[in-house]
């Protein structure tokens, strides 16, 4: 189940049991933790990535017990030797924190190595988010008097308006839309169940690009059901909606870093810019975790302290241009 898997003459190398570990953690995330084909397709990487250093650098491995965390803070060495990102390794470590988790349930080692084992820490960047003008620009881009254009509408105010993960958006279907309510049954993180509420304007685009949505002719009920269709009728991929957003960024001029996801962070921001509080953002976006969330209200306060610097006499760089 590992993406790359060891060849047949590192196989004796590694070691059979620590490779049935990998594909019984792998099933596990499958199918306990119900994680998604995403997640178990990062998971599987990162292990393949450390079995490639227990391969290249450390030797044979004939059982769990042998990795220690004087193992583990070796593959971090590695890591940085090959120049990866602090996300990279921090995302790594994690995989590696949860598989021996995992073990020490199963009782597959004696005692857990990544246990001390310290991540690095990674600076976290502020979301790039798009200001209520230019918001309002990407949304009108779309030519309303065609099909896709009235589509590429109600998928930009689908996720500006509901702050969903691109992912979530794709996997919409028409079921999930109630119409009276106006909200969105979202399939999240984790499969995890979340209701969203839509505004009047994103409503009224996915009215409009449902009266005009094909499905291709004996369309399986996978594509037959979805919200959003291709130009062939069949479910959009999120790829599909990058293409799109791409070509409206350079029809609008708009900056070329924007990505679907930004529009989940402009919603997160102008929430909080609008007053609401930081639980109800947590629960609008699906968090998990409070602090995910709180990563916008430091977006909210540069704002605020970049206007003061701007427009108070007595701000640090009016004072100083004062003095100059």
């Amino acid at each position: 189940m590992i993406q790359k898997a060891p060849d047949s003459e590192s196989q004796p190398t590694v070691g059979r049991a620590l490779s049935d570990a990998f594909d019984r953690f792998l099933r596990y995330l499958k199918i306990e933790r119900n994680s998604s084909p995403l997640t178990i397709k990062s998971y599987s990487e990162d292990l393949a990535s450390f079995l490639d250093y227990l391969v290249d650098r450390v030797g044979p491995v004939s059982s769990l017990d042998e990795l220690t965390i004087t193992t583990l803070r070796g593959f971090v060495a590695y890591l940085h030797e090959c120049e990866y990102s602090k996300t990279t390794i921090a995302r790594r470590l994690a995989c590696l924190r949860t598989f021996f988790r995992f073990c020490c349930r199963e009782q597959l080692v004696q005692a857990n190595p990544a246990k001390a084992l310290r991540t690095p820490r990674a600076g976290r960047k502020l979301p790039h988010f798009l200001t209520a003008e230019q918001i309002i620009t990407l949304l009108e881009a779309p030519n309303p008097m065609e099909p896709l254009g009235l589509r590429d509408r109600a998928i930009l105010e689908t996720l500006y308006s509901a702050g969903l993960r691109v992912a979530e958006l794709v996997g919409l279907n028409i079921a999930d839309w109630n119409r009276d309510a106006d909200v969105i049954k979202v399939l999240g993180k984790g499969r995890k169940e979340r209701i969203a509420p839509i505004g009047r304007h994103a409503s009224k685009a996915l009215a409009r690009w449902l009266e005009v949505r094909e499905p291709t002719d004996n369309a399986n009920p996978a594509h037959r059901d979805a919200m959003f269709l291709n130009k062939n009728g069949t479910r959009i991929t999120t790829r599909s909606i990058g293409r799109m957003l791409e070509k409206y960024l350079l029809q609008t001029g708009l900056e070329k870093i924007t990505t679907p996801h930004t529009l989940r962070h402009t919603f997160a921001t102008h929430l909080l810019d609008g007053g609401a509080d930081l639980r109800s953002v947590q629960e609008l976006l699906g968090h998990k975790s409070l602090t995910t969330t709180q990563i916008y209200t430091h977006v909210s306060t540069k704002r605020l302290r970049d206007t003061y610097e701007k427009a108070h006499p007595h701000a640090a760089g009016n004072l100083e241009a004062e003095l100059g």
